[in-house]
C-alpha cells in the first residue's frame, strides 16, 4: 500500500510520540537516539506497530 504524505506524517508523529514515551522499539540496534529517526527506519522497513485503515466514502 502507497501512503499518502499525510498518513505518512500522522504515523511518523505517533510512532515517534509513542518511543519517546518508552515504548520499545522494534528495530534491532538502538544506535539511533531521536525517536522521530528510529520511527522513519521503522517504516521503511516494514516493522512498524501502526497501520492505515481506508474506508471508502459512503456517497460515491
Amino acid at each position: 500500500m502507497i501512503l499518502t504524505r499525510f498518513e505518512r506524517a500522522r504515523i511518523l508523529g505517533a510512532r515517534a510520540l509513542q518511543i519517546s514515551l518508552g515504548a520499545p522499539s522494534l528495530l534491532l540496534s538502538e544506535a539511533i537516539a531521536e525517536p522521530l529517526d528510529i520511527a522513519i527506519r521503522e517504516l521503511a522497513s516494514g516493522r512498524g506497530p501502526l497501520s492505515v485503515s481506508r474506508f471508502r466514502d459512503a456517497f460515491d
